[in-house]
């Protein structure tokens, strides 16, 4: 039976980020597939987090956060090094025979190009309105990227590092993913919607309705039985067809979903909760899904990725820090002094 763990990276205001590990028991029922807490380790630094991106052969986490991306070695959980000199960080998209990583910037509406050997700049490329998730299709070599302000998507060129184009989406992006075939899939979240971009031609193909989904955030996708997964803030996860764009199962998921992600190995889907929780589905077919249950994560922990080598799943979260440097579990109090910088409670 295949190993299987949850890594939790876990952020707190008075200057700490830390990741916690979930790991899976043989034959253990009491828990959603096997999944718990395994360990924390304090990364540092007090910048928020954002997205985090997942580079299972080169055993790299990317974690985006404000004016820099830490990466880290998930097999030692020591930061392998630092890139600097960003503003607002909000994803990360990794383009592997290029050796490069492409950063979206929402505080100055650009991507910066970055070469992942030496984690230095070594280009810029202007967006549209603050920039937020990023993705690469390697059918077209294309980087996308999801400008949640200007309601579009750009274009931009791997090898010359530069925009090629712009999509009209019609509303606000939030998660994409490429399908291997030439289509990038993303989330409208003011429209409640998936619209398809045809990566070749840069044209939105389709716009697909999400009813009842309310705001859908994370977006994942089952590339070989052509389901797309988006978690809606109405606690449940609309599974889509992606060809004909027809609603096939709504499993129900945690309060305050973000982020989706597939396991193409194991057949799970996953949806990282800001309650405190990720959800974690079975694909038993392509028409019929099954949910395991939820784990117990932290307050917040909304972002996540999966390494599909070791079946781990990582994801970030924001906590108080005690004198002890232990961290709080709890909900913080949604009062004036809580986002206040002299009582450090966690908040995004």
């Amino acid at each position: 039976m295949l190993s299987k763990t949850i890594v939790i990276a876990s952020t707190w205001i008075s200057a700490a980020l830390a990741f916690s590990g979930l790991a899976r028991a043989q034959g253990d029922s009491a828990r959603p597939a096997g999944y718990h807490v395994v360990k924390t380790t304090v990364l540092g630094g007090p910048e928020r987090y954002n997205r985090l991106t997942m580079d299972s052969d080169a055993r790299r986490l990317y974690i985006a956060r404000e004016t820099l991306v830490q990466v880290m070695n998930v097999d030692t959980g020591a930061i392998a090094g630092t890139i600097t000199g960003l503003k607002a960080a909000h994803g990360v998209a990794l383009v592997p025979e290029l050796s490069r990583a492409f950063v979206t910037n929402g505080g100055d509406d650009s991507v910066a190009m970055v070469d992942v050997k030496s984690l230095q700049k070594i280009g810029t490329v202007k967006t549209g309105k603050n920039p937020d998730a990023i993705i690469y299709d390697d059918v077209s070599k294309r980087i996308f990227v999801m400008n949640a302000d200007s309601r579009d998507a750009t274009a931009i060129d791997t090898v010359s590092g530069t925009a090629i184009g712009t999509v009209e989406l019609g509303g606000q992006p939030q998660s994409a993913v490429a399908d291997g075939k030439g289509s990038v899939f993303v989330n409208i979240a003011d429209k409640a919607e998936i619209a398809e971009i045809n990566a070749r031609t840069l044209a939105a193909a389709h716009h697909w309705p999400l009813t009842p989904c309310e705001g859908p955030s994370g977006l994942a996708m089952d590339q070989k039985n052509r389901r797309l997964f988006a978690a809606c803030d109405d606690k449940v996860m609309v599974v889509v067809d992606a060809d004909s764009g027809k609603i096939v199962a709504k499993p129900s998921i945690g309060f305050g979903p973000y982020m989706t992600g597939f396991d193409p190995d194991t057949q799970l889907v996953f949806s990282s909760n800001g309650a405190g929780t990720l959800t974690v589905i079975r694909e038993d077919s392509p028409g019929r899904f099954s949910v395991l249950g939820n784990v117990k994560t932290d307050w917040l922990a909304r972002h996540m990725a999966i390494d599909e080598k070791t079946h781990s799943v990582y994801t970030v979260w924001r906590c108080m820090v005690a004198r002890d440097l232990s961290c709080s579990r709890s909900p913080p109090r949604l009062s004036k002094s809580s986002l206040s910088a002299s009582n450090p409670t966690q908040h995004l």
